[in-house]
């Protein structure tokens, strides 16, 4: 989902309730639309809206199955991925850290799910530079998912990007590059190449090298996960909007401020549209105008990845003169959703 973070994070696994085998019948009508509600915004990237929902399908799971029921802790994975989407990691981390005690103590130690919210919780540190509390949460969580659903699965993928995002973070990028490559590798054999995962992983990638100046090696590598992600997104997707603040980085990087500046104002004329359109506002695709409103819904791209933040521009020279850092100086990673689902049935054994 990040205080120094360069990557299109991992895949959160909020777990998709309406298709666990066996629940249906238990979960009221009431509880089944304020999920749906919710998981169609998620997938949007309306995170704002999404909220209200969420906290809705929680209430009524509480209700329904009790507040210590591993059912319900995949209502409060759900929300605190909203949190998480949104920046607000304080309120996300209570919410993650009683998700995973239910799990704990309702399932068997090497449950997949008890594997989720371990790498949920652990994204969380890396998103705020907790860099030893996340390591270790990522592992246990990598050793529990290779042996429970084997080597291949997506949710391997998942924690391996996550751990890799880990060790770049720290510079460790020997240690990164190999789990990165093995991410996309799973992802392309178990997703096919259009699939959003795989563009997470193309950026992921591509940010390795960038960060250590192969401006060569990244920039197809953006290129594709840009392509990827707008054919399954949709261009106006918060995640879509990240692809291209990252690729305007790179082209920043090598001196080429024009083609910096066009993927700038598409990521802001593109989201920043939807943005003002579901605030009740109108936009005319202009940067300052929808700063704001646009910053609510991607805060990310605000606080902690913003490339530049940027009056409007009409030329090069204010790009090169008048461009100045956003609070964060790295380049947002984190579309796709670096937390895990978890596995469809939450029972004990």
């Amino acid at each position: 989902m990040n205080v120094a973070n360069n990557h299109l994070l991992a895949a959160f696994i909020l777990i998709l309730l309406f298709s666990w085998p066996g629940m249906a019948a238990a979960q009221s009508d009431e509880l089944m639309r304020a999920y749906k509600q919710y998981q169609a915004l998620e997938k949007q990237g309306r995170y704002v809206e999404a909220e209200r929902f969420a906290r809705k399908a929680l209430e009524l799971a509480e209700q329904e199955f009790g507040p210590e029921h591993p059912t319900t802790a995949a209502f409060i994975n759900n929300l605190a991925g909203l949190y998480y989407r949104q920046g607000r990691y304080a309120d996300a981390e209570p919410l993650f850290k009683r998700a995973l005690a239910i799990r704990e103590k309702a399932l068997v130690p090497e449950h997949p799910n008890v594997a989720a919210s371990l790498n949920n919780l652990a994204e969380l540190h890396r998103a705020q530079g907790r860099y030893g509390n996340a390591e270790p949460l990522f592992k246990r969580s990598l050793a529990i998912v290779e042996k429970t659903l084997g080597p291949e699965h997506p949710n391997v993928a998942t924690t391996i990007n996550n751990l890799a995002v880990v060790y770049e973070n720290q510079g460790r990028y020997g240690d990164a590059e190999p789990l990165h490559k093995r991410a996309l590798a799973i992802r392309e054999k178990a997703l096919g190449p259009g699939h959003p995962n795989v563009g997470q992983s193309l950026n992921n990638l591509a940010e390795l090298y960038r960060a250590q100046g192969r401006y060569g090696d990244a920039e197809p590598l953006y290129k594709r996960a840009l392509a990827i992600l707008e054919k399954a997104l949709g261009p106006e997707h918060p995640n879509v909007a990240a692809s291209l603040n990252n690729l305007a980085g790179l082209y920043k990087a090598q001196g080429r401020y024009g083609d910096a500046l066009d993927h700038i104002r598409r990521a802001s004329g593109t989201h920043g549209s939807r943005a003002a359109r579901s605030a009740g506002g109108r936009s005319s695709g202009g940067l300052s105008e929808q700063k704001n409103v646009r910053y609510r819904q991607v805060p990310w791209l605000a606080r902690k990845y913003a490339l530049t933040t940027l009056p409007s521009v009409s030329s090069l020279r204010a790009l090169r003169h008048f461009a100045k850092a956003a609070r964060g100086n790295k380049l947002f990673g984190g579309f796709g959703d670096p937390l895990l689902k978890g596995h469809p049935d939450e029972r004990r054994g």
